[in-house]
């Protein structure tokens, strides 16, 4: 294994545990979850919604060829979570920010297969 494959290991398996439990958290319906998509204004099937894309984006890290779109998805997730931290809810985007920056290093290991997939679509 080398250096690189062991890190997007790593990170793929870190990101999976980290996302699978805050999905949980907002499945369950723990009061903070629940506060926190009340305050964004926009309803709490936007919490059912960003739960299901973190578990969905999550176990893309382990399918063949597509470790890059299920880190981009929790990339852009995470920074749109960062946003309404900053703009809506507060207190601080910091956690948000480094969970895309953790997801922007799986992409740019993987990036090979963005390419082959826009490669396809462009054929």
């Amino acid at each position: 294994m080398t250096l690189i494959s062991g890190m997007s290991l790593a990170l793929r398996a870190a990101l999976t545990l980290v996302f699978m439990a805050a999905a949980g958290t907002k499945l369950a319906g723990l009061s903070m979850m629940v506060e926190t998509f009340e305050a964004i204004g926009w309803g709490q099937w936007f919490r059912y919604v960003t739960a299901f894309v973190e578990l969905g984006s999550a176990a893309l890290l382990w399918f063949p060829r597509m470790q890059a779109v299920g880190a981009g998805l929790l990339m852009t997730t995470m920074i749109c979570g960062a946003l309404f931290h900053v703009f809506v809810i507060g207190p601080s985007a910091v956690p948000a920010l480094i969970l895309a920056g953790l997801c922007a290093i799986v992409v740019v290991i993987h990036r090979d297969q963005l390419l082959g997939l826009l490669s396809n679509r462009i054929h």
